[in-house]
């Protein structure tokens, strides 16, 4: 086994025991101590499980630091180790570098990557650490400690057999610099902050401390990199700078990948200026629908049923979906919906055919209301709340993404088109029996030709802002009765929350 000697550095103040610390929150009492140490590059990013991304998308025990991995930033770090500035910034050929040997320099890298030690009694989406893995901590005499590193992690043939013994808080992207197929040569070490046992609530607070409060990074980057803040209440205080914006942010940006993505059915049909006749529904309406519904937040006056994108699930976790993961399922939801409804064969739909010739008039235009403001916001309450209470029988969490980055580009949420179809076969085929339950609904709007003085009444009802709540209970009604018994339960469920009575 390697040993490794560490400072052990002591912070622990009298005010601090009044700090609210609930394991239920996962913000158990920490240690009073974390420790200061160099470990090889090469046996750390062994032990983080640090790999190369496989497009097939990592295991549940690859939990943490995957999901979270912008490869570009990595290789730029990578590229400065190897040659310093301002060599690292030349072509990405290494025959282009080597015509200026002049510029080489030293790629230092002084400042300390902070990990957590994981215990034998840390859990990570139900995987553990083996006990041939485990890091040990045996504290010494003046201040110092020694670090226990497993047998055989110099070995670069080492990998860990189950859950990876130390979790990466901050620097991951550094460690992933050194993970271009090789290892390095010469003597690399790397400064380490290692807190031991810390759970992840405060895991997540070391992240923002660190990368949000002195460099003022984006908050809604920092909420993609690390998932778990989107839940913290520490930070509700903060609405300045913290969950609001985040929610907003993000509801925006989910509303210029359905205008944006050409495999969107809003593509180029959200109306994003507010001018008079540019689109269906105004950029406005869905980012106060999405805020309503998936990017909601976990609790507070009037939540029954949390967000899928802004609140902790029912089991406690937060869903480790990048932006472009989200973006995506909102546009496979909406894909279902536009689907089922242009195939429908209920008389609503025929009769809208017959006089309008036109399938696409059964999702879009002026005779329906999928293309109003109450039938967008019906929509994305329903898919969300019908999704939200089912998503560990849905095993969402299992779906990996590839890197997170600024923003989602129209490849990321292609490849998530994909992989959301592969990956998670279940929520497909309930998205799409939702969906198809969905379209026997009478979408016509008031307007629609045909329409009795009785039916123009009741279409009519779903209009103004009396209308959403209308036309939800609605659509829960008739998802209760759905043909498919995962649907109906679940609509069961998400109204029995909700406190409607249906009957």
């Amino acid at each position: 086994m390697k040993h490794v000697t560490a400072i052990v550095v002591e912070q622990w103040l009298e005010e601090w025991e009044r700090v609210r610390f609930d394991p239920e929150e996962l913000r158990t009492k920490p240690r009073p101590q974390f420790y200061l140490c160099s470990i090889s590059a090469n046996v750390l990013r062994r032990l983080a499980g640090i790999q190369r991304r496989r497009r097939t998308g990592p295991s549940m025990k690859d939990l943490g630091i995957q999901r979270r991995h912008d490869t570009e930033r990595s290789e730029e770090i990578g590229r400065y180790i190897r040659g310093g500035y301002p060599w690292s910034t030349l072509g990405v050929r290494s025959v282009d570098r080597e015509r200026f040997p002049d510029i080489r320099m030293p790629g230092w890298l002084p400042t300390a990557i902070v990990v957590n030690i994981l215990t034998a009694n840390d859990r990570r989406y139900e995987a553990s650490v083996d006990s041939r893995d485990l890091v040990h901590v045996q504290h010494l005499e003046r201040g110092l400690a020694t670090i226990v590193l497993p047998s055989g992690c110099e070995s670069p043939k080492y990998r860990p057999r189950a859950l990876p013994p130390l979790e990466v808080i901050d620097g991951q992207h550094r460690l992933w610099a050194f993970d271009d197929g090789g290892e390095l040569d010469g003597r690399f070490e790397i400064p380490v902050v290692a807190f031991h046992g810390l759970d992840v609530g405060w895991q997540a607070y070391l992240f923002w401390t660190i990368n949000v409060k002195p460099k003022r990074i984006s908050p809604s980057l920092a909420f993609d990199l690390y998932p778990l803040l989107r839940t913290q209440s520490w930070l509700e205080a903060a609405a300045a700078e913290g969950p609001l914006v985040y929610r907003e942010t993000r509801a925006q940006e989910l509303t210029e990948t359905l205008w944006s993505h050409p495999s969107s059915p809003w593509c180029q049909r959200i109306n994003m200026l507010g001018e008079p006749g540019a689109g269906d529904v105004s950029q406005a309406a869905f980012i106060r629908s999405l805020l309503a519904s998936y990017v909601k937040r976990a609790s507070g006056r009037g939540i029954s049923v949390g967000g899928l994108y802004g609140s902790e699930l029912d089991g406690g976790q937060v869903l480790p979906w990048t932006r472009a993961q989200q973006a995506a399922f909102l546009i496979f939801v909406w894909n279902c919906i536009q689907h089922s409804v242009e195939r429908s064969e209920e008389p609503w739909a025929r009769d809208l055919v017959e006089r309008t010739g036109s399938r696409a008039a059964l999702f879009s235009g002026s005779y329906s209301l999928l293309a109003t403001d109450q039938g967008v916001r019906a929509i994305l309450l329903v898919t969300n709340d019908l999704t939200f209470v089912l998503t560990d029988d849905l095993d969402l969490a299992s779906w990996r993404g590839e890197q997170a980055g600024e923003a989602p580009s129209e490849e990321a949420v292609s490849w998530a088109l994909g992989s959301l179809k592969r990956d998670l076969p279940t929520a497909a085929r309930y998205m799409k029996a939702m969906a198809e339950t969905l379209a026997s609904f009478d979408w016509r709007s008031s307007s629609a030709p045909g329409l009795d003085a009785d039916a123009r009444l009741r279409q009519a009802a779903y209009r103004g802002s009396g209308g959403y709540k209308e036309l939800r209970i609605q659509l829960l009604r008739l998802l209760i009765d759905s043909r498919d018994p995962q649907v109906s339960s679940a609509a069961e469920v998400v109204a029995g929350r909700l406190r409607y009575d249906l009957n």
